[in-house]
This record gives C-alpha cells, sequence and structure tokens, in this order.
C-alpha cells in the first residue's frame, strides 16, 4: 500500500514539475516580449495630462495663443463682409498658430 502511495505521490510531483517548467519558460518568453516592446516603444507608456508648473505655464500659453487668432478671426469675419478675406485670415491663422506656439513656448 505504501508501496503505490509513494508511485502515486512521485507521478504527482513529476506532473507538478512539468507544469512548473512550462509556466516558468512561458514567463520568460513574456519577460522577453515585454522587453522588446519596451525597448522598441517610442512614445512613452504614461498618456496621462502633464501636471506641475511648466506643464501648466504651457497650457495657459497655448491657450491665449489659440484665444488670440480666434479672436482675430471673429473680427475679420465682422468687420468686413468679403469671405474671401475671411478665409484667408483663416488658413494664414491656421499655419501660423503652430509656429507661433513653436516660437513662445521654446526657450
Amino acid at each position: 500500500m505504501s508501496k503505490e502511495r509513494a508511485r502515486r505521490r512521485e507521478a504527482r510531483e513529476r506532473e507538478a514539475a512539468i507544469v512548473a517548467a512550462a509556466r516558468g519558460a512561458e514567463a520568460e518568453k513574456r519577460e522577453r516580449r515585454d522587453a522588446r516592446k519596451r525597448a522598441t516603444s517610442r512614445s512613452p507608456r504614461r498618456r496621462s495630462r502633464q501636471t506641475g508648473v511648466l506643464a501648466a505655464r504651457k497650457r495657459r500659453r497655448l491657450g491665449v495663443i489659440v484665444a488670440v487668432l480666434v479672436a482675430l478671426n471673429v473680427l475679420v469675419w465682422v468687420i468686413f463682409p468679403d469671405w474671401r478675406l475671411g478665409l484667408m485670415v483663416l488658413l494664414v491663422s491656421l499655419l501660423v498658430g503652430p509656429v507661433l506656439h513653436t516660437i513662445l513656448s521654446r526657450r
């Protein structure tokens, strides 16, 4: 009876060792895949909104630039009835906006 129990225990231990080895191999494979993803990833993992004094200043600057350009466009559309001039100012402000943001935000 005890020999039979010993054989069963050995069989269970062998099966457990095989399962543990398979889990270990899978974990290594997952680690390598994750490391490869981290190494080849260009964008940062965190995509949440940046906080801090510098980020708030940058957002404020961007808001001021957008507000000025929108106010300029509204003013042109209200004062001048010519729609071509309004479209031209809109196009120029769309092209100049990113340039202004780049010039004003870099030091």
